[in-house]
């Protein structure tokens, strides 16, 4: 047992707790507890692991990490980075409409418009009295057996001094005349880069009505997320393993920075609103990454 295990198994047992208590607390199985308290390092994942492991060990029994690292130097592994091959990447958005589909809907409201012209007119000729004329021409037999024109019929039945009707100036609406209002398109979700150096990258959230932001591990990865002022959402570590997590959503709409610090990036990946996140600078294991909100108010 090395002097830094046996100074947390201390600490351990003067808050009463056991490892299966350390265990529901850290959510780091039992089995790495013992290794950390026995010195024995062989059984973790990785160096990285025992660093971020004793991290947590030493918080949940209330003892200062950085002092631990320093005082007990010697006992603790120095975490290392796994070379792999450097790609660039850009952050896209797996919300994508085809251009061919963007065309289309871009004419089917002038191809509405043209279709209830069209309609409407074939309603108006379908109406519209095609013998008028020919029926006001037709001759009135009297009782003498001559014939009237169909106005002198109407002379003869209308009452002496009563003027003769004035017909209703009737104007039927053009159809084309008709406003059809295109709905303005909803803008996008997009998520930018802003700035890039070393493990540190910052993303610009525009077009978004919420953020909801999801962690998820393939493997084992600790987490840690806050907001720009510092305060903590969650830390802790997500693992793919028995009785364990290996994911965790935040809505943090409310918030205009938060800021996702990632130990095992090669197996966590991060979405926002659904879209994927991707790394920037993928040779290291630790990522720190920052995500400013630019709300649409703003």
């Amino acid at each position: 047992m090395t002097e830094l295990g046996n100074r947390l198994k201390e600490a351990r047992l003067e808050k009463d707790m056991s490892l299966d208590d350390l265990q529901a607390v850290t959510k780091i199985q039992k089995r790495y507890l013992e290794g950390i308290e026995e010195g024995n390092y062989s059984m973790m994942p990785g160096p990285f692991y025992v660093r971020a492991f004793i991290k947590q060990y030493a918080e949940a029994v209330e003892l200062e990490p950085e002092e631990l690292f320093e005082q007990y130097q010697a006992d603790v592994p120095a975490s290392f980075k796994d070379d792999i091959p450097e790609k660039l990447s850009r952050v896209q958005n797996r919300k994508t409409i085809s251009g061919g589909n963007s065309k289309f809907f871009d004419i089917l409201p002038k191809i509405l418009v043209f279709l209830f012209i069209i309609g409407a007119l074939a309603v108006i000729w379908y109406f519209y009295p095609k013998d008028g004329g020919n029926e006001a021409n037709d001759p009135v037999e009297n009782n003498t057996g001559g014939s009237a024109s169909y106005e002198e019929a109407e002379n003869l039945t209308r009452e002496p001094g009563e003027e003769n009707p004035v017909e209703e100036d009737v104007t039927e609406e053009d159809p084309e005349e008709t406003e059809v209002v295109e709905e303005e398109p909803v803008p996008e979700q997009e998520i930018t880069v802003a700035e890039s150096e070393g493990k540190k990258t910052t993303y610009q959230l525009q077009n978004a009505e919420q953020f909801v932001l999801k962690v998820v591990t393939t493997s084992e990865s600790w987490v840690e997320i806050k907001n720009g002022a510092g305060q903590s959402f969650f830390k802790g570590m997500l693992s793919t393993k028995e009785n364990a997590t290996d994911n965790h959503t935040e809505d943090v709409s409310n918030e205009d920075e938060v800021v996702i610090r990632v130990g095992n990036s090669k197996n966590t990946e991060i979405y926002v609103n659904d879209a994927l996140i991707e790394y920037v600078n993928t040779t290291d294991h630790v990522q720190d990454i920052t995500i400013r909100f630019m709300k649409a108010s703003e």
